[in-house]
């Protein structure tokens, strides 16, 4: 039997679909596996490489089978999908992973390890519950508007109403009453889940390097700088600052033909989180160029040229840009001298 030295591991919850070859590219193995049967197959085989999308427990796969000694390479499904020859089965998935994990200009995710894992659960737990904050507030606007009850924009805004709905007993009827406390309960107690979550990722983010080094970047707190360095274990998977801004979705979509070069809106790809925190950031970094223009000269250069939204959203590609530096070379952020 010719020895195995590339398998395409497509993952399920309970069922698995292998597919092998050896160096010549002929099939050796294509067999379904129970989930118990996984680690027992990879552990039969000598060490070889094994390609896997970057979906739901490949991590913990990627981990499993390294510790056995094989060498694993994540991709994003998106990537994989071209390599699929015709119809939808998990033996087509399997070879089409196979062959994609080959290919030299295939681009890879690094397995992460559970403690980066764990403190991107921590981001994740609270975006979940700032998004349910929102919508609560949301419906605490609209159903106090119903009865004439407005108030201003913002978290003033909000603890204003709240004061009214637990002190105000004429304005609105008593079964709105119930409502709407049960939704100011829901807030308080969002509130606290929350502060909780973010006390916990400051607390990683102090013990950890990369991401004390990332906080030292214009638009970068914490937040932004621990869930960058956890979602982005390696670097140098990345060739350039460019290449980490467009994974982010944060350059311009080309649209090019004929050797007219045509260049659209940011194409919004990549994860989407870390997109958002900093262009969040950099909103903020754009409020005190507006009242200050000497501490960023290059932001305040653009807003004299571009929309207010482009500028920011343009701040926040050179941010990403400059994370990727201070990442690849290890050191904090220095700012150009004028």
């Amino acid at each position: 039997m010719q020895e195995i030295v590339t398998v395409g591991l497509d993952l399920a919850k309970n069922v698995f679909q292998v597919h092998a070859i050896d160096a010549g590219g002929k099939i050796i193995e294509r067999r379904q596996l129970r989930r118990a049967e996984v680690l027992k197959f990879f552990g039969g085989l000598p060490p070889c490489l094994v390609g896997m999308e970057a979906c739901a427990s490949a991590h913990y796969w990627g981990r499993e089978l390294m510790k056995l000694g094989h060498e694993v390479r994540l991709m994003p499904p998106a990537y994989v999908k071209p390599y699929v020859k015709r119809g939808k089965t998990d033996a087509a998935d399997a070879e089409a992973i196979c062959e994609a994990v080959t290919r030299p200009t295939m681009r890879f995710v690094a397995v992460k390890t559970p403690e980066q894992q764990a403190v991107l659960m921590l981001h994740k737990t609270r975006d979940l519950l700032v998004r349910q904050r929102t919508g609560l507030i949301n419906a605490l606007r609209a159903h106090l508007g119903e009865y004439g009850i407005i108030s201003s924009k913002g978290l003033g805004g909000v603890t204003t109403l709240v004061k009214l709905v637990q002190e105000a007993k004429d304005l609105v009827p008593a079964h709105a009453r119930s409502a709407l406390h049960t939704i100011a309960a829901q807030l308080r107690a969002l509130a606290g889940e929350i502060e909780q979550l973010e006390t916990q990722i400051v607390a990683w983010h102090r013990n950890d390097g990369a991401s004390r080094r990332l906080a030292t970047i214009p638009g970068i707190g914490p937040i932004t700088a621990s869930a960058i360095a956890a979602a982005v274990p390696d670097a140098s998977m990345f060739r350039s600052g460019r290449q980490f801004a467009a994974w982010l979705g944060l350059t311009p979509r080309p649209h090019s033909s004929g050797g007219k070069e045509r260049l659209g809106g940011i194409s919004k790809q990549g994860d989407g989180y870390l997109r958002r925190l900093l262009v969040v950031g950099a909103t903020a970094v754009m409020r005190m160029v507006r009242k200050d223009a000497g501490r960023h000269p290059w932001a305040a250069q653009l807003l004299e040229r571009k929309p207010v939204k482009i500028a920011t959203v343009a701040f926040a590609n050179k941010t990403a840009r400059v994370a990727w530096a201070v990442m690849a070379r290890h050191q904090t952020y220095q700012p150009a001298v004028a």
